[in-house]
Formats: structure tokens, sequence, C-alpha cells
């Protein structure tokens, strides 16, 4: 049986710094933090964010070391990489103005309005309206 994709892991410098663009940026709810322990007994903190009413979210991750710590912000390549459906466009757009970083103009395209925003780490996003 397949239920749906119910976390998507982004790497993150600091936890806290995560935390808080997510929840004060995007309105999202923190759904999990807690320390749990690695397969080596080791102790590691387990974040989840999700918008609210949201039935998948983003598992923050601190990047561990030089590799990872280089693909902060660069996990999609450059490309759009992230998809936040709204039911009201202008609003949440009015909401996140003063929040994010938009790379372009609201737009309209045949699947809805849409704009690409920037989050605190640099990996691009659509902040999109579908049409019904």
């Amino acid at each position: 049986m397949t239920y749906g994709i119910a976390l998507t892991t982004l790497l993150v410098r600091d936890y806290d710094e995560a935390i808080e663009f997510y929840t004060k940026g995007l309105g999202f709810e923190v759904s999990a933090d807690q320390t749990t322990n690695t397969g080596a007994g080791e102790p590691k903190r387990w974040v989840e964010v999700r918008p609210p009413g949201g039935s998948s979210g983003l598992l923050l991750a601190k990047a561990d070391g030089a590799e990872q710590e280089a693909l902060v912000g660069q996990q999609f390549g450059g490309r759009v990489g992230l998809f936040l459906h709204v039911k009201d466009f202008d609003a949440a757009y009015a909401s996140m103005k003063d929040k994010v970083k938009f790379l372009e103009e609201p737009r309209s395209e045949p699947y809805g309005k849409v704009v690409v925003f920037q989050d605190l780490y640099g990996n691009q996003w659509d902040l999109m309206e579908p049409r019904s």
C-alpha cells in the first residue's frame, strides 16, 4: 500500500535558525523536535516542520561534515526543488513579502499563480496557488 511521501530531508546549518525561518517566515509548525540516538548510539536531534494542516513536511537535518555543509542551499542544483501550495496566493504572498527573498514578481501560468522565492540558505521554492 502507498500512503504518500511524509518527509523530505533538508540540510540546514543550524536547527534553531531553520526552525525560526520556517515557523516565522513561512508559518510552518514544528511537528517534532526531540533527541534520538543514531544506530551508533550517538544522540541526534530530530526536527520536523510542516505547513498547517499539511500531511507532508520537512525533516531538518543539520549538515554533518564538509561534504554536507557544501550542499546546504544547493540540494536542488539551482533549480526550484520545493513547492508550497496555498489556497490564497495573495494573502500568503503579502504575509511572506518581508520575510523571504522573492526572485521575481508573481505571475499567472496555466497551472496557477506562482512566484519563486529562496529560503534562508538559498534553496529555491515555488509559492503557488494551483488552478482548480
